[in-house]
């Protein structure tokens, strides 16, 4: 096998076009961070990770000083070896989200790098379990939004083929979360499918009280009611609550999953490629969740989880959050289903282009065999 010998990463900060807010913050900027390998017969692939406004030059610095260089002279087609041998390359620094972006940002390279040498597509290559999936916008549930501005986005939402929208609550009152997902099942009837996802916002008492609400108005599930660590705190809600317990966004390992999975914790996986450390460890959550007859639905970064959704069996939904438009080609999309990409690799049509123009200063580096 062709052995990695040139390593380019760089930085792009992506500011998003509408104002996004949650219980907790506010999404500031995607700090993106791309990774570019090539091997010995000049093959290439592109991965990328990712924070929300700040971290990203951290990661950066973990790849340019430790990883990358010893991912030198590994050869390319070794995935799971090199995911293993990486991760204890500095194994201090892990489990944690800086260790697990820098990871993925590799990981997914080498899966492009994969794809390119076998003309394959990444759903096919991680499984090939469909085509296509359904998507549900969260782009106009922010929690600034007033109830009129939720309804107006879910009935724009539905009349363009989605099925389901995300709403964020976590406001002061029970009753200002219930102003918010009342309007929006009046307005939408019952067939139309309500997330709603609490950001972590919540202690378990007012997790609990939301709980009959939820109940009522017939809601898909109940995101990160409680801290991400609270792992206890999730199972005696999960027990309380007929609605699903979503999480998995700001868990960083399959091990982590494990524990929840465990703890009958949650009803609903929710793991992010780029936070749990890479395609690599994400297959192994979704294929434990589905042991456990459970699905995985992936938080953020659809150009990428539209591939691995349409991979596994048990993926149920792609969250639409549009992100990447000013530097790569839109997704392609059917109404409200997105189409698995049939390009090799990632399928992610990358703007070089665009890329350059958005370069963070001083982050280009080079790391050579």
């Amino acid at each position: 096998m062709p052995r990695i010998e040139r390593a380019e990463a760089f930085l792009v900060d992506l500011v998003p076009k509408a104002k996004r807010t949650d219980a907790i913050q506010s999404f500031k900027s995607q700090e993106t961070i791309f990774v570019t390998l090539t091997d010995a017969e000049g093959a290439t692939g592109r991965g990328y990770s990712y924070t929300i406004g700040d971290g990203g030059p951290s990661v950066l610095a973990l790849l340019r000083h430790t990883l990358l260089p010893a991912l030198m002279g590994r050869e390319g087609g070794m995935i799971e070896a090199i995911w293993r041998d990486l991760l204890f390359v500095s194994h201090a620094t892990a489990v944690g989200p800086i260790m697990s972006l820098a990871l993925a940002a590799i990981d997914t390279a080498l899966w492009d790098l994969r794809g390119t040498r076998t003309g394959l597509p990444l759903h096919v290559l991680a499984g090939g379990a469909k085509s296509r999936v359904p998507m549900y916008s969260t782009e106009g549930g922010w929690l600034h939004l007033e109830p009129a501005a939720l309804v107006e986005d879910a009935l724009a939402m539905r009349a363009g083929g989605f099925l389901g929208s995300k709403i964020k609550i976590g406001k002061p009152t029970v009753a200002g979360d219930a102003a918010r997902l009342e309007a929006v099942r009046d307005a939408l009837g019952p067939s139309y499918e309500i997330m709603t996802d609490a950001n972590q916002s919540m202690t378990a008492p007012e997790a609990a009280r939301r709980l009959p609400l939820l109940e009522r108005l017939n809601i898909g599930w109940f995101e990160e009611p409680l801290p991400a660590d609270d792992i206890a705190g999730h199972a005696r809600l999960a027990r309380q609550s007929r609605v699903p317990i979503a999480v998995g966004e700001s868990l960083y390992s399959p091990g982590q999953f494990a524990d929840y999975i465990a703890a009958e914790a949650c009803g609903i996986v929710q793991a992010d490629v780029a936070r749990v450390g890479g395609i690599t460890p994400w297959l192994k959550v979704a294929h434990m969740a589905e042991a456990h007859n459970l699905s995985i639905c992936p938080h953020f970064l659809m150009e990428i989880h539209v591939s691995l959704v349409c991979a596994v069996p048990n993926a149920p939904w792609l969250e639409y959050i549009p992100q990447l438009d000013e530097i790569a080609a839109p997704m392609a999309r059917e109404g409200g289903f997105a189409l698995a990409p049939t390009k090799a690799g990632l399928g992610i049509d990358w703007d070089d282009d665009a890329l350059k123009a958005r370069l963070a200063p001083g982050s280009l580096f080079e790391v050579r065999a």
